[in-house]
């Protein structure tokens, strides 16, 4: 498949085994440390995963913007997986400011970043959020831009638009369920916001990740549209069955196996 002009080229499948919020009570496999995070990495590049969307944690397992945690796993990986793609997160988690998750960027550097982008433009001042992303875009930081509903999807076209946001080398991120009750969602939710993307942003290069038990179904949808796909216990933690998954690796192998069957039966 090729890339849409412009694209920077993230991940096709882009395993997120962690996020911020569960922990291992909620499943034992849940990665926390960085030694956790790095096995669970090569896991699921073993799978099939081709980058790693990460999260670190403090000693006692809470979610942090942490430069040099940060900077300890992109180390660590870089050792063990050299050239493996890592996007570190901004995700605010009702704790971080606007000005917290800049800082973390600038100095960190990373090559991949996620933002959502209802959090980082709660910055009141937009030539502040419009300097930021000129940084970002000078300092080969690739950002991935977090989308949760069609107001999301508007703001950034129009943000897109005012050149707040550098059209060059777009890359979004869908997000299904977050905010629906139970967290849960099904293929048809991504026909109206990947219409809206796609009509308004041709070019952007496009993912999606989807919480719940219907996850894998949600990514073969995204595939069949020319998205790409995130996938891991950051979303969910049961394979179709109904069945805990064993760990991150086999959410991403059973992906892969429905991605293989759909393109067979096509």
């Amino acid at each position: 498949m090729s890339l849409p002009e412009g694209s920077a080229g993230l991940p096709r499948i882009m395993l997120a085994p962690n996020g911020a919020r569960l922990t291992k009570a909620d499943h034992p496999a849940l990665p926390v440390t960085i030694p956790e995070i790095v096995s669970a990495a090569l896991a699921g590049r073993a799978a099939g995963a081709d980058g790693l969307h990460a999260h670190v944690r403090n000693p006692e397992g809470r979610h942090v913007l942490d430069a040099g945690l940060y900077a300890e796993l992109l180390a660590e990986l870089d050792r063990q997986a050299p050239g493996f793609p890592v996007q570190v997160t901004t995700e605010a988690v009702g704790i971080y400011s606007p000005a917290e998750q800049r800082a973390l960027v600038e100095r960190l550097r990373p090559s991949l970043v996620s933002i959502a982008f209802r959090e980082i433009t709660a910055e009141p001042d937009a030539d502040v959020t419009r300097r930021f992303f000129a940084f970002c875009a000078e300092a080969r930081c690739q950002v991935q831009h977090i989308l949760y509903d069609l107001e999301d999807i508007a703001r950034l076209v129009a943000a897109v638009d005012e050149g707040i946001i550098p059209r060059k080398g777009l890359a979004v991120l869908l997000v299904l369920g977050r905010y629906t009750p139970g967290q849960v969602s099904a293929p048809a939710d991504l026909d109206l916001p990947a219409a809206a993307l796609l009509q308004a942003l041709p070019a952007a290069d496009w993912a999606v990740c989807a919480f719940g038990p219907r996850e894998t179904e949600c990514l073969v949808a995204a595939h069949r549209m020319g998205g790409k796909m995130r996938i891991g216990f950051e979303n969910n933690l049961l394979q179709s069955d109904g069945h805990p998954a064993p760990d991150n690796a086999a959410r991403v192998a059973e992906l892969v196996a429905a991605l293989r069957s759909d393109t067979a039966r096509s």
